[in-house]
């Protein structure tokens, strides 16, 4: 699997999220308490009406991401179920690095970590310094969380990512190209402006070409409807999301099937709006309550209070990983009907998984006390269904 590649050249791949927020962190240790981490929202969330499912309990217990046998145990069963490949948070602001022992020390400490397919996701915001969140008038993303760029600093980022992770046998490409994603690509766009935003990316590519790295593929994470019709002329490559599943200003519960497939219905019209090739993103369900405090059944209409997945299933969670397989294969012109959106094909497409061990969002691969390994077996079922051998 040189270059990270699978063994069919122009298969449809699937990579999960990884969030590398599990062990202790001196910003949190000074903000919270010495040791902290998120897994004691996991562990304190409590049911906050009938049939809500928390806490989330992990089969295979809690973990320190920074332990490479752990995560090797994790990405082992992830791999084995039909995961190709792994797409890591990266935390960068100006130089400055949080949670990169994940990345560093967990995955690529360990001998299996060292030959999985992996990419970034440059995560352009800092975590939260206040967990579970008790202020509702407080603004989702409050200012200084938010990370500034300008062109100097984006190829300073790239140099920095290359250097460490482009130049690794197993970093992961599309097509020969290295792929890398922006979480916010609307806060990148609308602060550069299409103009600055361009120029950075055009400086950033020069930069890879002559270090003799090759070609960027730049996705665009969760574009608004204020810049998705720009994505293009800027310079990314594609399009996709993070987790696209409940309606965001919609009922407080809302089900898991009727979710998937009005998100399924909306994937061609991210690609037709933008002008580029969509890789779709299925997640296991969405739940953020352990980040937020309890506030009965009148809690605010914002994240973490935001919708609650419920009716979520592995063989639902099977049925919406189905269709986004099937929508890749027709955009990359590998399925016969032709169905995919015309003039968009990309002939090696991903699909993403939202996530490998987002526990204190709900949405995860790792085995639960709930549905066991039910979730890893349906991404095996998914992809035998579609005859996607690997």
């Amino acid at each position: 699997m040189a270059g990270g590649r699978s063994l069919r050249r122009f298969g449809v791949r699937v990579a999960a999220y990884v969030y590398p927020g599990w062990h202790p962190i001196p910003e949190r240790d000074l903000n919270f308490h010495p040791g902290f981490t998120e897994w004691e929202l996991v562990a304190d969330c409590k049911p906050r009406f009938g049939g809500h499912a928390q806490p989330r309990v992990p089969l295979l217990g809690e973990y320190d991401d920074r332990d490479p046998l752990e995560v090797a145990r994790r990405v082992g069963l992830a791999r084995d179920h039909g995961v190709d490949a792994l797409v890591y948070g990266f935390f960068w602001c100006r130089g400055k690095r949080v949670f990169q022992d994940g990345l560093d020390l967990g995955l690529l400490g360990s001998d299996l970590g060292r030959e999985t397919p992996f990419a970034l996701m440059w995560a352009n915001r800092m975590p939260r310094r206040v967990l579970p969140v008790r202020r509702s008038e407080a603004p989702v993303i409050e200012g200084s969380r938010r990370v500034r760029s300008d062109r100097e600093d984006f190829v300073a980022l790239i140099a920095y990512v290359a250097e460490r992770y482009f130049a690794r046998s197993n970093y992961l490409r599309v097509g020969d190209e290295l792929y890398f994603s922006i979480f916010d690509s609307t806060f990148f766009v609308s602060e550069l402006g299409a103009a600055g935003a361009r120029d950075a990316i055009e400086d950033a590519r020069a930069w890879l070409r002559r270090a003799g790295y090759g070609e960027l593929h730049l996705n665009a994470i969760d574009p608004s409807r204020h810049v998705i019709e720009s994505v293009a002329e800027v310079g990314f490559d594609s399009v996709s999301h993070y987790v696209l599943l409940p309606e965001w200003r919609g009922e407080l519960t809302q089900d898991y099937e009727t979710c998937a497939a009005r998100r399924a219905s909306e994937w061609a019209t991210y690609a037709e709006r933008s002008g580029l090739p969509y890789f779709p993103s299925v997640a296991t369900g969405w739940d953020a309550s352990p980040r937020a405090a309890d506030f009965g059944p009148e809690r605010p209409r914002k994240y973490p209070w935001s919708p609650v997945v419920v009716g979520e299933h592995p063989r639902r969670f099977q049925a919406a990983l189905e269709r986004a397989l099937r929508f890749s294969a027709d955009q990359a012109g590998a399925n016969p009907t032709g169905a995919g959106p015309p003039g968009l094909a990309q002939p090696d497409p991903l699909v993403f998984l939202a996530s490998l061990n987002e526990w204190s969002e709900g949405h995860y691969l790792e085995p639960d006390e709930r549905f066991g390994y039910g979730w890893l077996e349906a991404v095996r079922a998914a992809r035998a269904a579609r005859n996607d051998p690997r």
